[in-house]
């Protein structure tokens, strides 16, 4: 009991809410890989644990950088961070940081040895866009571009990149199926930034919501879900992707009650299961369309 008790700051850090984004593009790389006949468990096994170890460590480094730069604040509504609350210290919280990037490094080494050392530059790139979401000297992420580099390396990047693990090719599909993706993923994090819009603002952090402002913002979120649902429409019917991908559509209806709190609710309790519904959306499209391109 004793240790779980001290392990769940740690969950809590990791933020496991959202980590099914990790998963939800390596899922449909290797629903892609095996309708092509070229499914690789340990692949698909090295992409999961290296997506989802950036994913973690970048959440662990999120969490030290704000608490330095003094973005979370007590108004702040949403999970506690743990080291601007001081359960756990900014050193503690870095060194966990670099030992998760580092079991994404032995994730990527894995891989380097099944798919070459294009790997390596793919892996660095990912690593060094993490810490810079909020970290560094000019965090991105405080300068509304937040959105876009999670849709480049957690929606297209990951997503190409565990379809090329599998045989060392990327399929037209991959690319195309890369795109609702990303924008499911972006809309986490929009979903996360329109909540902390006011305390944001108060602490100078210039998210694209703050940026934008709540009624742009909210329409983002909606373009984002709902396009993500359009774009699997057209790329089915078409048969650019798999026909059987269109099985995807179905989680529609479960897109429609997100878009609409997010455009009618301010209260943070809401938005925050706006952010874990979307999160959970994604995955269960993710699987949908792994389940249509295996097929």
């Amino acid at each position: 009991m004793a240790l779980l008790t001290v392990g769940r700051p740690w969950v809590q850090a990791a933020r496991p809410a959202t980590l099914w984004a990790a998963l939800a593009p390596v899922l449909v790389a290797a629903g892609l890989a095996s309708g092509d006949g070229v499914f690789r468990w340990d692949a698909f096994l090295g992409a999961a644990i290296g997506s989802t170890a950036i994913q973690i460590a970048t959440n662990f480094a999120n969490d030290a950088s704000d608490a330095k730069r003094g973005v979370d604040t007590a108004d702040r509504i949403g999970p506690t961070r743990m080291v601007a609350t001081g359960v756990i210290t900014e050193r503690q919280m870095w060194t966990a940081t670099f030992l998760t990037f580092g079991v994404a490094a032995l994730a990527g080494v894995w891989l380097v040895a099944i798919a070459g050392w294009v790997i390596v530059i793919v892996g660095v790139a990912s690593i060094v866009a993490g810490l810079g979401y909020v970290g560094g000297p000019r965090p991105y992420g405080y300068r509304g571009l937040g959105e876009l580099f999670v849709f480049i390396f957690f929606g297209i990047v990951a997503t190409v990149v565990s379809r090329f693990v599998h045989d060392q090719t990327i399929p037209l599909d991959a690319w195309l199926l890369a795109i609702p993706m990303g924008f499911l993923v972006t809309a986490i994090l929009v979903a996360n930034n329109i909540r902390d819009i006011e305390t944001d603002q108060a602490t100078g952090k210039s998210t694209l919501a703050v940026i934008l402002g709540r009624p742009r913002t909210r329409r983002l979120y909606a373009t984002l879900v709902y396009g993500a649902f359009a774009a699997i429409a057209v790329f089915g019917t078409f048969r650019l992707t798999p026909l059987a991908t269109l099985i995807a559509v179905f989680w529609f209806p479960w897109a429609v009650p997100l878009v609409r709190t997010v455009n009618n609710e301010t209260a943070g309790p809401l938005l925050i299961s706006v952010l874990k519904g979307t999160a959970r959306l994604q995955l269960l499209v993710a699987f949908s369309l792994a389940l249509g391109a295996s097929a």
